[in-house]
């Protein structure tokens, strides 16, 4: 079993030393986290337009998912601001088929119409600004083949109390959570946003909510997700 290739640094910066994502114990936890088994499940029965399902993982931190799709047989291609982060992920080994790029989510070092399986799995939330999400989505359709897949695994805005506001001039940005900017999107504004970047809803994977309260109970401090598949046309 080979080593993955070298980390590539796509002009960009990781976070500080301060950030919880460079944290040796944080980074061991994501090492640890076993892959979603349904993006694995999806990713079996997506087509490919070459040998090997060509896979953009965004965000994939210490590789929980690119890991074992890389040993599944896809080529996967995984990018994340944290260097820790990438450094385990090539710890794990993927017989060569991970490759490896400090890159952010809204300026990825992948050609045009390159990839068959998009995956955004807990990173199109960190965006700061509703710029930045549209334009992280952007850069997903650019590199997307026509007809390719995307996985989407996001915060829901019934994480938070209806009474929270968006922070002044945002629509679907809020501090409440963590403190910092993150998106917390309705399902009808998910759709639109991605509707506007020709991703449509994939039948084979209708989009859910995960761990959303009872009505009249909020979530006992964890985010409400939204996980679903897209196409794009």
């Amino acid at each position: 079993m080979s080593a993955a290739r070298q980390i590539v640094h796509a002009g960009v910066m990781g976070p500080g030393r301060t950030s919880s994502w460079v944290d040796p114990g944080v980074v061991a936890g994501f090492a640890a986290s076993p892959p979603n088994l349904q993006l694995i499940d999806y990713a079996g029965r997506q087509p490919r337009s070459s040998s090997a399902l060509r896979v953009l993982d965004i965000g994939c931190g210490a590789g929980r998912n690119a890991v074992p799709l890389a040993l599944s047989g896809a080529d996967v291609m995984a990018t994340d601001l944290s260097l820790p982060m990438l450094q385990a992920a090539q710890a794990r080994h993927a017989d060569g088929r991970l490759h490896l790029a400090l890159a952010a989510m809204h300026a990825l070092p992948v050609r045009d119409r390159s990839i068959d399986l998009i995956v955004a799995h807990g990173i199109w939330n960190l965006a700061r600004s509703g710029a930045e999400f549209r334009q992280a989505i952007a850069e997903a359709a650019r590199v997307a083949v026509k007809g390719a897949a995307l996985f989407v695994f996001t915060f829901s805005r019934h994480t938070l109390p209806a009474e929270a506001k968006p922070v002044a001039g945002e629509t679907f940005v809020f501090t409440q959570f963590s403190g910092a900017p993150q998106c917390f999107l309705t399902e009808a504004q998910l759709l639109d946003e991605l509707h506007a970047a020709d991703f449509v809803p994939d039948r084979e994977l209708p989009l859910r909510e995960l761990n959303r309260p009872a009505p009249g109970l909020r979530t006992a401090g964890g985010p409400v997700i939204f996980e679903g598949a897209f196409r794009n046309q």
